[in-house]
């Protein structure tokens, strides 16, 4: 009897020893898996700006390409490439005595036909008295009359040619006509300049204030018209990757028509630049604003995701599961994105960790990376 009840007791631990192994694995896997970590950021109410962004470039306000106007040879250049000259600065010299030359025959002359019409003059007077006496005829008298008014007109053709020569020898000396920057001397002294020639001898150029170009979609149109009546409105330039050298300017002017091979219409902006920050043919990224919107929802660009149904972000609830809230996307700033509808302010929504989460997952929230 001892040996045939042993089997029996360990059969019957061992299926007691089944059924607590049994009984341990279900309550193990009952728990489900753990939370998800994800980052998250709270929606925004704040005022944004309205904006267009483009690609520009400065464009000097007034360029000038400085030609002589008389010939000969130059004789000074009186500044340095690459200077800020004023308006009347000298900055070439030309050999001004084969003009002074000129100058002084053509006032010999106007003297010497000075004295003519003088002496034509006094000969109207006398026959003008002789003739009241019959001492001389009429026809002498309207001779002389003739001749005194021919002397006068030789006299205006020498004043004409004495301010001439004048003309000519003041144009030896050639000063700036516009403040600017003057570019690389084209000629140097002891070179024979060309009277109007087709080389320019320096180009000055125009940078305070000065302009940026830039192009923008011809559905913006409307929308720039109106806000632009209402009052001025900002342009912000800043050269690429220079962020420190942001200048803020004015929208100036609106092209009189929109390109139909780009189907985009040229504005411009004026900006001081009294520091020099912005240089004739650089690029610049180009903000113009239009208007700020007040009470803005806005959420970090990293939490819209794009689905097959438009964009979507994870809400995260009270119980910390997620929620995907379909949204509508205004537009976005930078690392900002707008949105006009799907969530409100105070809501947390997912910016980090979105791959591994489905609705109605629990995550957990850790900090930013």
């Amino acid at each position: 009897m001892a040996r045939c009840g042993r089997p029996t007791v360990w059969a019957a631990l061992s299926f007691l020893a089944l059924g607590v192994a049994c009984s341990r694995g279900p309550s193990a896997g009952s728990a489900g898996p753990p939370p998800a970590p994800v980052v998250v950021a709270v929606v925004e109410q704040k005022a944004v700006p309205i904006e267009i962004h483009a690609i520009g470039n400065v464009v000097a306000t007034s360029v000038v390409e400085v030609r002589a106007r008389v010939g000969g040879e130059l004789k000074a250049v009186h500044f340095r490439e690459g200077d800020t000259v004023r308006k009347g600065e000298l900055l070439f010299a030309i050999d001004p005595r084969p003009y002074e030359a000129a100058l002084a025959a053509a006032e010999a002359r106007l003297a010497r036909d000075q004295a003519l019409a003088k002496n034509a003059h006094d000969d109207v007077r006398r026959y003008g008295e002789l003739i009241q006496k019959e001492y001389v005829t009429r026809e002498q008298y309207d001779r002389s009359v003739a001749v005194a008014a021919a002397a006068d007109a030789v006299l205006a053709v020498d004043a004409a040619a004495v301010r001439s020569a004048r003309l000519d020898l003041g144009f030896c000396s050639i000063a700036a006509p516009i403040a600017g920057r003057a570019g690389s001397v084209l000629v140097h002294p002891g070179n024979l300049v060309e009277a109007n020639g087709d080389d320019p001898m320096v180009i000055l150029r125009r940078t305070r204030p000065v302009f940026v170009s830039f192009a923008v979609p011809e559905p913006s149109l409307p929308e720039i018209r109106r806000r632009r009546s209402v009052g001025p409105l900002a342009v912000r330039a800043t050269p690429q990757g220079k962020e420190e050298s942001a200048r803020e300017g004015v929208l100036t002017f609106i092209d009189n028509s929109v390109s139909l091979a780009t189907g985009t219409i040229e504005l411009k902006a004026t900006f001081a630049n009294e520091d020099d920050a912005l240089w004739p043919g650089q690029f610049v990224d180009v903000v113009l604003t239009l208007a700020t919107e007040e009470d803005a929802v806005v959420v970090p660009s990293r939490a819209v995701q794009n689905g097959q149904q438009g964009s979507y972000v994870f809400v995260v609830k009270e119980d910390f599961t997620v929620e995907s809230r379909p949204v509508e996307v205004s537009r976005t700033l930078g690392p900002d994105t707008v949105l006009t509808g799907g969530v409100i302010r105070g809501e947390r929504v997912v910016t980090e960790g979105q791959l591994r989460l489905t609705p109605g997952v629990k995550v957990v929230v850790k900090a930013a990376s």
